[in-house]
């Protein structure tokens, strides 16, 4: 890859590393909905306006159905259970849980898209599971069922991104995959509406929450997906999926810098683990 496209990756990695730090901030303020809500339909209004700007018909009425079952999937409640996991866990436990997408998204594909699921993918995917059980197991944050309820959230979030890449890539591989992240998001906004009154608001909205809920919503989503699709365009999904291997990495130093919690030993060694099963699952 050239510089340009490494400096891309670092910079998209960087930012979806930061989007757990945003939510820890404001899911205690707003809720888990409104946050996870609020985010995708800034972000969902934001690209469409771009995506029409280019010229780019996304027709909501053509393609409705592929963007309410994407929508849904890879985003309102992905969303919303990082937005509920933020509450009970640290933001840079979130960030390495979410380098479990390309394991389940392995497995997924031998089930659905008869991917062998060779030896190695299946070492990687215990690898990755025993990342996960390492840092729950020996973590230093107290054990509790709402701790283990948002890991849990945390890993449903992942098996979502990665039943949501196998939806497009048999249903709706013929739209623009810009168009697809800009419908997808503002009609994703809409599947969250019936749980607003199970999550209400949970603290006073100050310029604080409201600056970093914008961060959220346009830096970690939309300006993100323009970085990752220029990415895909230039260098290929493969190369692009290294970005997974990074995340984790600036997950726990966002949260390190401006939340102050701890990088502990077994978070790094989970980390590893996972990185490492991801490793050998996606070809780089």
């Amino acid at each position: 890859m050239k510089l340009s496209d490494w400096t891309r990756l670092i910079l998209l990695a960087a930012i979806w590393g930061s989007s757990f730090i945003f939510m820890r901030l404001v899911s205690p303020v707003l809720g888990p909905a409104i946050t996870a809500g609020s985010r995708l339909f800034l972000a969902g209004a934001v690209l469409t306006l771009y995506c029409w700007s280019r010229n780019l018909n996304v027709d909501f009425k053509k393609n409705w159905k592929e963007f309410l079952i994407i929508g849904a999937v890879s985003s309102a409640f992905p969303f919303l259970c990082y937005a509920f996991a933020s509450l009970y866990i640290p933001a840079g436990y979130s960030s390495i849980l979410n380098s479990m997408t390309p394991l389940f998204g392995a497995l997924f594909s031998a089930l659905w898209l008869n991917e062998k699921f060779t030896a190695k993918k299946m070492l990687g995917l215990f690898m990755g599971t025993l990342g996960v059980a390492f840092i729950t197991g020996v973590g230093t944050v107290e054990m509790s069922g709402l701790f283990l309820l948002s890991v849990c959230a945390c890993l449903v979030a992942t098996i979502c991104y990665a039943i949501s890449g196998i939806y497009v890539k048999k249903k709706a591989s013929h739209i623009k995959p810009l168009v697809i992240a800009s419908g997808s998001q503002l009609v994703a906004s809409l599947v969250l509406l019936p749980f607003l009154p199970f999550s209400p608001l949970r603290g006073e909205i100050s310029g604080f929450i409201v600056v970093n809920l914008i961060c959220l919503s346009l830096l970690c989503s939309a300006v993100a997906y323009l970085l990752y699709y220029r990415l895909l365009a230039d260098v290929g999904p493969t190369k692009s999926y290294t970005v997974t291997f990074i995340i984790p990495i600036f997950g726990m130093l966002w949260a390190y810098l401006f939340l102050g919690e701890m990088i502990t030993l077994p978070m790094v060694f989970g980390c590893a683990f996972i990185i490492l099963g991801t490793r050998f699952v996606v070809k780089v």
